[in-house]
């Protein structure tokens, strides 16, 4: 299994039941096929630059453990979810 860190961007007028419902869902995703190391809510931060003429986001970074064929996967749902404005899935060289 190869560790990764997965960071991604809400909206920032989601909702936190929202939020919760979306970071289960994610969850979920990793644990099929790997496990979720920490999970840190960095809360409302402004962004460098407007992202859908939004000018803050909400930050997520997750770790996690998993095996190569689980990102398609992740990457697929993160990319299907209207809440989620950006993110970015990086294995971690040991």
């Amino acid at each position: 299994m190869n560790k990764y860190e997965l960071m991604y961007i809400l909206n920032p007028n989601t909702e936190e039941s929202q939020r919760e419902a979306l970071l289960e869902k994610f969850k979920g995703i990793i644990d099929a096929d790997g496990t979720v190391d920490s999970v840190e809510q960095w809360g409302l931060r402004k962004l460098a630059y407007e992202i859908q003429k939004e000018k803050e986001g909400f930050y997520v970074l997750v770790n996690f453990q998993a095996g190569p064929d689980l990102n398609k996967e992740l990457d697929r749902n993160l990319k299907i979810a209207d809440e989620v404005i950006r993110h970015m899935i990086v294995k971690i060289e040991e």
